[in-house]
């Protein structure tokens, strides 16, 4: 059934029916009544175009994720469903789009083609240029993460800072005196990847006040260079005995290259960080880390941009996610071990010590 059939037995054109649906002109009350008489006998069910037409809106949100060229981590596909999820509570549709390098013209297509009625933005840097554009195309957005100066905007985020800080003091409690930080690859790192830094702020601040030697290594998105990362970090810092970390897709390499060095986890080896907790949990031992929890930051996400879209001009509102470490297995007491492991040496960035 469509808008052509009702005006068909209505004796009325499309236009006109249009206008009833919509309520952008008006029509005299006896034609109005004719028209509802037909869609209420065919039980007529306005599609969402004529539902937006109505409400002057798309009844779409607007959802940026990284360049389509590049695998998404299990935690950005989290979030990317725990968004849809609550959109389509509230019986609204996700439109994806990739940005940065080519996808540039995808989001600009976003921002100016009134396809969406709001925006969430995902993996946020500290200097974001998609955050200004935003701002001044007037488009009501919420970020998952949050600019050097989140002022005026409205967006969650997870402490990183703090939770690595809690990490390493939990380290320091049970006695290890050098560790490592394995941060996400050195390319975010550059571009000035919020998550990173902050994770980098919080573990130097916490190495410092407990007198511990810190080291701190970039690492790839992907098993492989975990276990490459890891390696390397045996060789050339044998005294590390244990490490934290916000890189989830990392671990499994990581565990595959201290098994491979003929270490226990966590006898001869510490590990904890930030993480999902499906991987804490697929992790052997399983890992003591602050687990995520992405359903929930993706609906606070979707109810905040509701908020503004709803109240053009609302408060900027934000949360700091800043979840307990699960005391798990990964972690426990220093114990002196032999001479490290003669391994290979893979094409990683070097490690910088601080101390």
């Amino acid at each position: 059934m469509n808008i052509g059939e009702i005006a068909r037995r209505a004796g009325v054109s499309r236009s006109t029916v249009s206008y009833v649906l919509s309520g952008k002109r008006t029509v005299s009350e006896a034609t109005r009544q004719r028209i509802q008489a037909v869609i209420d006998e065919l039980d007529y069910r306005p599609n969402a175009s004529a539902r937006a037409l109505k409400e002057g809106r798309t009844r779409t949100l607007g959802l940026v994720i990284p360049p389509a060229s590049q695998r998404l981590t299990d935690m950005q596909l989290g979030f990317v469903a725990s968004v849809v999820e609550a959109a389509a509570r509230h019986d609204l549709d996700v439109l994806l789009s990739p940005s940065g390098g080519d996808h540039d013209r995808s989001f600009e297509r976003i921002v100016t083609g009134r396809r969406v009625d709001g925006v969430v933005l995902m993996e946020i840097r500290l200097e974001d240029e998609r955050v200004t554009r935003l701002t001044k195309a007037g488009l009501p957005f919420v970020t998952i993460g949050r600019t050097a100066e989140p002022h005026g905007m409205s967006w969650i985020d997870i402490d990183y800072a703090g939770l690595i800080a809690r990490c390493v003091h939990h380290l320091a409690d049970l006695g290890h005196r050098q560790v490592a930080l394995v941060n996400r690859s050195a390319e975010l790192v550059a571009a000035g990847y919020g998550p990173s830094h902050r994770a980098l702020a919080g573990f130097r601040a916490a190495a410092e006040e407990r007198g511990l030697t810190g080291v701190e290594v970039c690492c790839g998105d992907d098993t492989a260079s975990g276990e490459a990362c890891v390696e390397q970090l045996l060789v050339t810092h044998p005294d590390v005995t244990a490490v934290a970390t916000i890189n989830e897709a990392a671990l499994p390499g990581m565990q595959r290259a201290l098994t491979g060095a003929g270490l226990s986890v966590p006898g001869d080896f510490s590990v904890t960080g930030v993480a999902a907790q499906h991987w804490a949990e697929d992790f052997r031992p399983p890992l003591t880390a602050a687990d995520v929890p992405m359903v929930e930051m993706g609906a606070e996400a979707v109810s905040l941009l509701l908020e503004n879209i709803a109240e053009r001009g609302a408060v900027p509102r934000h949360r700091l996610y800043s979840p307990p470490i699960s005391l798990r297995s990964s972690t426990g007491p220093v114990r002196a071990r032999g001479p490290g492991p003669s391994l290979r040496l893979p094409a990683v960035p070097p490690a910088r010590r601080r101390g």
